[in-house]
């Protein structure tokens, strides 16, 4: 399926970027404009079932095929956040980035915990403009506009589809050049996961004090964790 993909820049290295869910790629606002600035072009798709891209059936495969289909194969860097970083995982070895960046990747969740998390995201697709303010106290007014605009635009049955119970892991293997970028702490890679990613050879960096959108709540401390990846 071909999703809408939003640009910025004309640089000659190409960046892929890789939202949440119920986010689209308006969350990008700060990260797309200044990796243009570094001489890329950035490509930031609307996954499946959000933004401006079409509508199901929904699952890790879906997603990651959309990619490949949307975006060029081997950009200089691709980074996905959250159900990003796992879409990116499942595509990673046909997208072939030079780099790849997951934040908070949302690999594994355990069975146990899937209903709660569906109903925790169907909910916030009512949540107001001061609802989101409330949860997220360290965003922008961009992002909180962003994610307001987002939560319009997505379906919701994205979370069911994903979230349906049944065990999964999507901890990728590091194909290429890998940095896992986590919250702190990560409600989604425990301190004994980071150090079995360090063994399989991933770089593991942990942005002190920032919650699960790493890119909202500090941007600059993001930036920092980037340091050498960009």
């Amino acid at each position: 399926m071909k999703l809408h993909v939003r640009e910025w820049g004309q640089g000659p290295r190409v960046a892929v970027l890789l939202h949440g869910i119920t986010s689209d790629s308006s969350g990008w606002w700060r990260l797309g404009p200044d990796l243009a600035e570094r001489g890329y072009r950035v490509l930031a798709p609307d996954l499946r079932g959000h933004g401006l891209s079409p509508r199901g059936p929904y699952g890790p495969r879906e997603w990651a095929t959309d990619i490949l289909e949307s975006v060029p194969a081997e950009p200089e860097v691709a980074l996905g956040h959250s159900l990003g970083g796992l879409v990116l995982a499942v595509a990673v070895q046909g997208l072939r980035p030079a780099r790849a960046i997951y934040e908070d990747p949302a690999w594994r969740i355990h069975p146990d915990a899937q209903a709660a998390a569906a109903r925790e995201f169907v909910d916030q697709k009512r949540w107001s403009r001061d609802q989101v303010a409330a949860a997220n106290p360290r965003w922008t007014h961009g992002d909180l506009d962003a994610k307001v605009a987002a939560l319009a635009r997505w379906d919701p049955a994205t979370a069911g589809a994903l979230l349906d119970g049944r065990p999964w892991d999507f901890t990728p293997a590091p194909v290429v050049p890998s940095l896992v970028l986590l919250a702190d702490p990560s409600t989604l890679v425990s301190p004994e996961e980071a150090d079995r990613l360090r063994r399989a050879g991933f770089e593991v960096r942990v942005v002190r004090g920032a919650g699960h959108s790493i890119h909202r709540d500090d941007y600059e401390g993001f930036l920092a964790g980037l340091d050498g990846w960009l």
